[in-house]
């Protein structure tokens, strides 16, 4: 099985050259965008599109992407007789975006203000409680219609949303690896193609070779080659490689950190996924060598591989294997691994983790990326 969606457009300045785009989709669009979001170039947006003969629904999304938002932007858009969605922000405005449209019936066109993440080109949701607990992976009918990456508009944004993307990215061709090794479901419950499977290595390749130049370019807020293609690593390769690759271990130990509270939530999506990661390669016994190389570059880009840096140090191991008990439920990603993973060893190879990553650090010298805070 192979999915994607069905047009992916990327360049700089595309949100105000984009009308006829979205002008083949309808003519009365709803966009949604969080407050910061309408602010920084929401209104913008807006303004352009009405300037191009659209009828214009402005919302404002509330920050959780929960069936309860779905449900209240969902009767908005009825009301409004809505004929395109546009989710415009970060991954949980974009996740609620596609729920509203499938329950609307109407056109999808994803607008990412940061590449910090691959839930751009996903046809599913992760969708959380109003509490910000994981609930459930939303899977939907179709994909969107239509995706405009804007690298300048991501060239702008915080550097942390870069760095979070290829945290996200890099986890792709691990997962996809050990779902084929296991003959494991990608996430549309299908087989991984080998179209999904090559896409997965070329998001890694891509990382490896421009991901420092990348982040240098986004601290200038410059528009590079490099930033280009961690943008399409970040959203169309690291997207369509995990969908139809498949996920595993370190997505599954992300979501077991909703298992616990504490300031592990402060931490984004692709920071979590990071340590999560580093589990996984724990986990599937990697060897010395390549398990440095993958430290010294998290490490390097700033992303938190240990337990203090996770902020999970303080809890007890009863609270630790809860994240394991989670980790390794039926219905987790886990079940891609290669072989079974009990509780016990998620919660052994996180200690492993930040212990090879606390030795790394005292026995190399990093020169991280951006300078210290």
């Amino acid at each position: 099985m192979f999915v994607s969606p069905d047009k992916y457009i990327q360049g700089a300045g595309l949100l105000e050259h984009s009308a006829s785009y979205i002008n083949a989709l309808g003519s009365h669009p709803l966009i949604m965008a969080d407050a910061l979001i309408w602010k920084i170039v929401g209104e913008d947006f807006a303004t352009y599109l009405s300037q191009h003969d659209f009828d214009v629904t402005r919302v404002t999304f509330n920050g959780e992407a929960s069936v309860q938002e779905i449900a209240r932007i969902t009767q908005i858009a009825k009301d409004n007789h809505n004929d395109i969605i546009i989710g415009l922000g970060g991954g949980k405005t974009l996740d609620t975006s596609k729920g509203i449209a499938e329950e609307v019936g109407a056109k999808l066109v994803i607008a990412p203000t940061a590449a910090s993440a691959d839930a751009p080109t996903a046809g599913l949701s992760v969708l959380y409680t109003e509490e910000g607990s994981f609930d459930q992976y939303k899977f939907y009918q179709r994909h969107s219609d239509l995706v405009l990456m804007d690298t300048q508009v991501i060239a702008n944004a915080p550097v942390r949303t870069l760095i979070s993307g290829i945290a996200d990215a890099m986890a792709t061709n691990i997962e996809a690896k050990a779902t084929a090794q296991s003959h494991g479901t990608t996430m549309g419950n299908g087989a991984a193609t080998f179209t999904g499977r090559a896409i997965a290595a070329e998001c890694e390749r891509v990382i490896w070779k421009y991901a420092y130049e990348a982040v240098e370019s986004n601290v200038q807020h410059i528009v590079t080659p490099a930033l280009d293609a961690i943008v399409e690593a970040n959203t169309l390769l690291s997207g369509l490689g995990f969908e139809n690759g498949g996920l595993a271990a370190a997505h599954a130990i992300h979501n077991g950190f909703t298992a616990v509270k504490g300031d592990v939530h402060h931490l984004t999506h692709g920071e979590k996924v990071a340590f999560g990661t580093m589990v996984e390669l724990v986990l599937q016994g990697t060897s010395h060598e390549e398990l440095n190389r993958y430290i010294e570059f998290y490490l390097t880009l700033g992303l938190p591989i240990t337990l203090e840096a996770t902020h999970l140090d303080q809890l007890s191991d009863e609270e630790m294997l809860q994240i394991g008990k989670m980790a390794t439920m039926p219905d987790e990603t886990m079940k891609n691994m290669p072989f079974k993973v009990t509780p016990r060893e998620v919660v052994n190879a996180m200690k492993a983790a930040s212990t090879f990553a606390h030795t790394y650090e005292a026995t190399h010298t990093i020169k991280p990326i951006l300078p210290a805070k």
